[in-house]
């Protein structure tokens, strides 16, 4: 994995500055998380090694409906199919929509709650953590019954357990120590 995030880095790195020299950021999001999605296909993992699949055949399996053949994010799987580096493309997506998100000052929050939040609660949390965090804020919920009550916030960086669970197990530790 930390071999695969290494080679995919530059990679992700030079469709970052592309996309944001031309303004299309958003289109290329779109345009890797497709590819990326086509390349995490089983189905497609034995073409990458497949010597009679051309690099060519590949960029048109990874290219989504509506994109050139010519144009430059055909030109940016067509490089990674001739490098033999097809098989990044979820790692280069993901690292290009960190880059993405950096730059539109936007933080990605993964939500762990007990129950499924409905818009007005996601509204408030997305609207508090901005205030916290000084950025455009991503949710990204889950449900997890085992929290019993509450919620999980995670940043990446930080991690913030409200959960009825994550309470009764520090009480738990202060209560044996």
């Amino acid at each position: 994995m930390a071999q695969a995030l290494t080679l995919a880095r530059p990679y992700a790195r030079a469709a970052f500055e592309v996309a944001h020299a031309s303004g299309s950021l958003a289109d290329w999001s779109h345009a890797l998380n497709f590819a990326a999605v086509v390349a995490a296909d089983p189905r497609v993992a034995g073409l990458y090694s497949d010597p009679r699949v051309l690099p060519a055949q590949l960029v048109a399996l990874h290219l989504p409906e509506g994109v050139a053949t010519d144009a430059p994010f055909a030109n940016f799987l067509g490089e990674l199919a001739e490098n033999g580096r097809m098989v990044l493309l979820p790692e280069i997506a993901a690292l290009y929509d960190d880059y993405k998100r950096e730059s539109e000052q936007t933080l990605k929050v993964k939500i762990t709650s007990a129950l499924d939040l409905d818009t007005a609660q996601a509204d408030l949390l997305r609207a508090s953590l901005k205030r916290r965090f000084k950025r455009e804020i991503e949710l990204d919920t889950h449900v997890d019954p085992a929290l019993l009550g509450g919620v999980v916030i995670d940043t990446g960086e930080q991690v913030i357990d409200g959960s009825a669970r994550g309470r009764l197990q520090r009480l738990a530790s202060a209560l044996t120590h």
